[in-house]
């Protein structure tokens, strides 16, 4: 295994205490080896990654909180690194990022030089690590609170489609029968699009939100003003709740930047599992994506209701008994998304 770039500058100028070691957002297949198992504390709000952590024996905490120095592992969305920039800034004398060149990293160490005159650094496999003095100077990166678009959404920087509603998430909800089961999931609920339309309908009783992004449920609990309405911190595919008598979903196919078509496949699988015999399932799916044989392996019944050159709308009911081949698949995802 290669050396991560924390383990090289560790060896060349970098000091970090053995305790008081705050990481912010690390991806589960993160190396962090070179840090004291004991002295550090993870922050995450994806719960895959956040349960990988806690699996693996690290400490995880939900909120911040003062510390001797403050690790940032650089997310996708530039605002939601700047704000997690400003929050180690604020809770810990030294901060330390990491990122890779794709997710804007080599951008964040140009602007924090604009703001500090001691910037360290080295560049390795593809990304840069770099350190600097926490302290004053990044108060306007900070995370606000809670803004609404033009739709009248809350959103926030770090959720599915930040900037509003998702057209294919708009397509689902615009073909949804004017009545629906009474026990109903979203799975990957997001920020409540799909959620809403559901509760729009006549004949829900219920409705689980279910969503692994703890940022896009804070934005979902205020979208979705409804008492029917439940909320989910949870993995979707790691075997929800139910059962159900009716599913909607924009499942996701990717993993960071990369596609990961296993992703949504696994969706529907535990949707089938989570369903009464009698349940149905609404999605929508990237036209590329090859969901139809797995839903044919899982629902009696599938057919295609709409959808456009970019999107297809599909309709699946009466899920089978899964296969071998289909509860290998299932392990097999569990396994992957454990770390």
């Amino acid at each position: 295994m290669s050396r991560s770039r924390l383990a090289t500058a560790l060896g060349e100028g970098l000091s970090l205490p053995s305790e008081g070691l705050l990481v912010l957002r690390p991806p589960s297949a993160m190396d962090l080896s070179a840090l004291p198992r004991d002295g550090v504390l993870i922050r995450h709000s994806f719960r895959p990654d956040r349960d990988a952590w806690a699996g693996a024996g690290y400490r995880v905490v939900d909120e911040g909180a003062p510390a001797e120095a403050a690790l940032v592992c650089v997310p996708r969305s530039k605002a939601l690194a700047r704000g997690l920039i400003a929050e180690a800034a604020r809770l810990a004398p030294l901060v330390v990022v990491d990122g890779q060149r794709t997710d804007g990293v080599d951008a964040l160490w140009r602007e924090v030089r604009t703001r500090r005159d001691d910037v360290q650094g080295l560049t390795q496999g593809h990304g840069r690590l770099f350190w600097f003095a926490g302290g004053a100077g990044f108060e306007d990166w900070a995370l606000g609170e809670l803004g609404q678009g033009p739709d009248g959404l809350f959103s926030q920087p770090g959720v599915f489609s930040a900037d509003g509603p998702d057209r294919g998430s708009l397509l689902l909800a615009s073909v949804l029968p004017a009545k629906l089961p009474k026990r109903m999931a979203d799975f990957g609920a997001g920020v409540g699009v799909l959620a809403l339309a559901a509760l729009g309908r006549e004949g829900v009783e219920s409705l689980d939100l279910i969503e692994a992004e703890r940022l896009a449920l804070d934005c979902a609990r205020l979208n979705v003003a409804d008492p029917r309405a439940r909320f989910l911190w949870e993995d979707a595919t790691q075997g929800a709740r139910g059962p159900y008598d009716g599913i909607v979903t924009n499942p996701p196919f990717h993993a960071g930047r990369r596609p990961e078509p296993g992703l949504g496949q696994a969706f529907l699988r535990a949707a089938a599992k989570a369903l009464t015999p009698s349940g149905q399932l609404w999605l929508v799916a990237n036209r590329h994506l090859p969901y139809e044989a797995a839903l044919t392996d899982l629902f009696r019944n599938v057919e295609e209701i709409g959808g456009d050159g970019g999107f297809k709308l599909l309709h699946a009911a009466q899920p089978l008994k899964l296969k071998a081949g289909a509860k290998a698949a299932v392990a097999r995802t569990r396994r992957a998304h454990s770390g």
